[in-house]
């Protein structure tokens, strides 16, 4: 009688413990890394040895009246960078934001001044004018394929030469008509230029809408579809429209953005001093697109943060205001500025590179 033997079961042994193995690919970045992979991490630091150099340089920089007067540069030039950082991400820049806020305000003051209409007539219309301005440039850049340094750069010539020689044939003057007694400027200037008291300290209300815009922006970059749209236009437009990311609509937005900017800061600068000269805002520009640099934007597009920019504005300010409060001769302010930007720049590129080493 033949025996049927029964095969035992595979018993599968457990591997002995031990460390997990991993490659190159799986391998998790310490802390410290994922941090200095984040782009507003080093203008941060840059941002606090600043403001410590000059709270040791400057005693009077400790003062709550001083510092809300750093505050109050920051915001006027960190209102503008912002969206001039999302346009950097997207992959372009504009070099017409300068002069932009002032045909803003140009367009406000003659408008309201020379019909005798309520003010927040002229800033519609001025709202209208700038966000125009942003539509033009986007849609010449994205109809022509010509970058934008060229196309913004005729943008900026443009708006220079109209400023001054409407202005002159309007008012027959270079600066504009004061329009502080006009109807609607109070409520005007509440919104744009007005200032709080704080412990004391009297703190204008665009450091309140700079740090919204802030939140805001930033919102949009991380938490939104079209956050994730600058994001891939500026990194490869081609790849971008392969998957299905509305480019044209991206890019013209992002200028209608700095457009909105150029609003706003040239309302601010109308209702702070009711009148506007013609020739300003040449030059700033360069401050606006530096502030974004210092705050990690690359000028290749498609890396940024809405953060950076915030640090890299104060940077600014905290500069521009401590030089004066510390008895320093403010012609070094541009010596400092190149020296900022240029370090900034090292700085990002190194912080880029420990980032993604193996």
């Amino acid at each position: 009688m033949g025996m049927t033997q029964q095969a035992e079961p595979a018993v599968d042994t457990p591997p002995a413990p031990g460390p997990k193995e991993t490659d190159g690919r799986t391998r998790q970045r310490s802390l410290t890394l994922r941090l200095l992979a984040r782009p507003e991490v080093g203008v941060f630091l840059g941002a606090v040895a600043v403001f410590v150099f000059f709270l040791i340089a400057a005693p009077t920089v400790r003062e709550g009246g001083s510092m809300a007067t750093v505050l109050y540069q920051s915001s006027t030039i960190g209102i503008m960078a912002l969206p001039v950082a999302l346009l950097m991400i997207g992959g372009e820049f504009d070099l017409s934001a300068g002069v932009a806020v002032v045909t803003s305000a140009l367009t406000a003051s003659m408008l309201s001044y020379q019909l005798t209409m309520n003010v927040w007539v002229g800033v519609i219309v001025a709202l209208v004018v700038s966000l125009a301005v942003g539509a033009f440039n986007g849609w010449v850049l994205v109809k022509t394929g010509l970058p934008s340094f060229l196309v913004t750069l005729g943008t900026f010539l443009i708006l220079q030469g109209v400023n001054l020689a409407v202005t002159k044939l309007v008012t027959g003057n270079v600066a504009t008509d004061d329009i502080s007694d006009m109807d609607g400027f109070d409520q005007a200037k509440a919104l744009f230029a007005s200032s709080f008291d704080v412990g004391g300290v009297q703190v204008k209300i665009t450091v309140v809408w700079w740090l919204a815009f802030a939140a805001l922006a930033t919102w949009v970059l991380l938490r939104t579809k079209y956050g994730n749209w600058i994001f891939a236009v500026g990194g490869s437009k081609e790849s971008a429209r392969a998957v299905g990311v509305p480019v044209t609509f991206t890019k013209i937005t992002l200028f209608m953005l700095v457009g909105f900017g150029a609003w706003f800061v040239g309302m601010h600068q109308l209702f702070s001093f009711n009148t506007v000269q013609s020739g300003e805002g040449v030059g700033q520009e360069l401050i606006y697109i530096a502030a974004a640099v210092i705050g990690g934007c690359l000028l290749t597009g498609g890396y940024g943060s809405a953060i950076g920019p915030v640090f890299g504005a104060f940077m600014f300010g905290m500069v521009n205001q401590g030089i004066v409060y510390a008895g320093w001769n403010p012609d070094w302010f541009k010596a400092f500025l190149g020296v900022m930007l240029l370090g900034a720049v090292l700085i990002n590129l190194y912080v880029r590179r420990a980032a993604t080493r193996r």
